[in-house]
């Protein structure tokens, strides 16, 4: 099931100036044709051209795969008590990886072969220049998909992302940041990828367990995109992706127009857990005011009666104070 609306799109955007183009958007786009000149983007209809390709490139650096078993229908996702994974991440070659996938085509089902997020500088370095976005100064990380038939829930990612389609076709199914709570996520410490994911079957949605999830429906959009188009996702945009074809390449860029020496988002989520969660509700309550009189809705004037010289942490941050309080951090924690 998949929502009514679908993600804005055009055909106008230019490789070499989209990542600055998009920078700082606030909603999806969808950008057909995108890398449609891009080596395997041309040799997509022809699963040999493009396995040749890849190894072409490839100097033998270790990659992490995983592999499910042919019953899950391609969804990377938990056993049915959501105490462990339904598929085996291992250490291997792209070689191997490769072969898997080739081997699964002749099965029916298929199981399924997932070779997710690989840096491109680590495992193909040498196909990157052709097979990479401008960047524009910005820190941007490129990384590569492979796999056969997938599903991989909704989830988010802090940074911003272009993701191209290089072989074959992708659904994608996004939702706003404000539809967490309608998405009825797992845990954040065992998860498939990394990042807490929805536990609703998109198939085949149980309203009765998870009735907040048609809001999510009625809020969320999709595309089906082709080898060439590509996809900006805004950061923390929940997105559903479906692998649709026995081989699919994605090629994508992260980033994060932000200073480099500030940390992750996430830590502050896990240190309120941890800290402020168990707290008396008028407690929580007095710091929600703080964090939103310091953080989320300051007030212009907040900081007016205290010199700039003596704001400290208060005031703007550069990268020596940044060392500091994490060095301070860092000793309080190990106490």
């Amino acid at each position: 099931m998949r929502p009514e609306r679908t993600i804005e799109e055009t055909e106008r955007a230019d490789a070499s100036t989209v990542i600055e183009s998009v920078n700082g958007r606030a909603e999806p786009l969808v950008l057909r044709g995108l890398c449609t000149d891009w080596p395997l983007v041309q040799a997509a209809d022809s699963p040999d051209a493009v396995e040749r390709l890849l190894l072409d490139h490839y100097e033998g650096a270790p990659v992490t795969a995983f592999l499910g078993e042919s019953g899950n229908d391609g969804r990377l996702f938990y056993n049915d008590d959501i105490s462990a994974l339904n598929f085996k991440p291992t250490r291997t070659g792209l070689d191997a990886v490769l072969s898997h996938i080739r081997q699964a085509r002749e099965q029916s089902p298929a199981p399924t072969v997932y070779m997710g997020s690989m840096a491109m500088d680590h495992c193909l370095p040498s196909l990157k220049p052709t097979h990479s976005l401008a960047t524009h100064d910005l820190p941007t990380t490129v990384r590569i998909w492979i796999g056969n038939q997938s599903k991989v829930a909704a989830h988010h990612d802090v940074l911003d992302n272009i993701a191209c389609v290089c072989v074959g076709e992708r659904q994608f199914t996004l939702f706003p940041p404000e539809q967490l709570a309608n998405l009825y996520l797992g845990p954040i410490d065992m998860t498939p990828a990394g990042q807490q994911v929805s536990l609703v079957d998109p198939d085949n949605p149980d309203f009765e367990a998870f009735p907040r999830y048609a809001e999510a429906l009625e809020a969320g959009l999709w595309a089906e995109l082709q080898p060439g188009d590509a996809i900006y996702i805004p950061s923390m945009w929940w997105h559903q992706v479906y692998a649709l074809s026995s081989l699919n390449i994605l090629i994508n860029h992260w980033w994060r127009d932000v200073p480099s020496y500030m940390g992750a988002p996430g830590d502050v989520l896990i240190h309120g857990l941890m800290n402020l969660r168990g707290l008396p509700r008028r407690q929580r309550e007095a710091w929600r005011h703080m964090f939103e009189y310091y953080i989320f809705d300051p007030p212009e004037d907040a900081l007016a009666h205290i010199p700039e010289s003596s704001r400290g942490v208060l005031g703007d941050m550069n990268e020596e104070q940044a060392r500091q309080w994490r060095s301070m951090l860092r000793n309080k924690l190990n106490r």
